[in-house]
């Protein structure tokens, strides 16, 4: 469990600088210039991610206790909200703004409620728990976080952005569940 909770710090540490310690933040930049930080901090949240993955597998394997027993109906909703998040992930990763990412504001921090949420709707055991609660957390600090800043919701400018996030990313969620799923994380998504 050390590793999960390692990678877990690591990455939601370094993700919640700006918010947490913005000093740190502002003073890395002064020290490292701007390209320096931006290596920094992706080399720690790439760590991060690394143990997290590995650390939930790990934790998974020795025994991650039970705490409830999800019913098997919610695999069916846990892929049609994954669906959805793989679109607005992608939709946040647009340099263009269509309508889902005007209307949802921030649709990167929405994809990942919604991933995180989907996994606890499926996941009962305590690793899941620990990891994609974490995880849910962190986006909703981070929400709240973006908001009380200030940020201007991006305004529309048509729908083609949309139909290349809708169609983007069920390519990338069709891909994930029949292939990338079970290759990563070791657990096929249909069984």
């Amino acid at each position: 469990m050390g590793m999960l909770i390692l990678g877990i710090v690591l990455f939601i540490g370094m993700h919640l600088t700006r918010i947490v310690t913005p000093g740190l933040r502002n003073s890395g930049i002064a020290k490292l210039g701007d390209n320096g930080w931006k290596i920094l901090y992706t080399v720690v949240s790439i760590a991060g991610i690394y143990l997290m993955g590995r650390g939930y597998g790990v934790y998974r394997m020795e025994g991650s206790p039970i705490v409830y027993d999800p019913p098997f109906w919610m695999g069916h909703l846990t892929i049609l909200l994954m669906a959805l998040s793989f679109i607005f992930i992608v939709a946040g990763n647009l340099p263009m703004t269509g309508h889902i990412k005007a209307k949802l504001k921030h649709p990167m921090l929405i994809g990942i409620k919604t991933w995180a949420v989907s996994h606890l709707l499926i996941n009962g055991d305590l690793a899941s728990i620990i990891l994609f609660g974490s995880l849910l957390a962190w986006a909703i600090i981070t929400l709240i976080a973006v908001k009380k800043r200030g940020v201007k919701p991006p305004v529309a400018t048509s729908a083609k952005p949309d139909m290349i996030a809708v169609v983007t990313g069920l390519a990338i969620w069709l891909v994930f569940v029949m292939w990338v799923h079970t290759w990563l994380i070791g657990v096929p998504v249909i069984a």
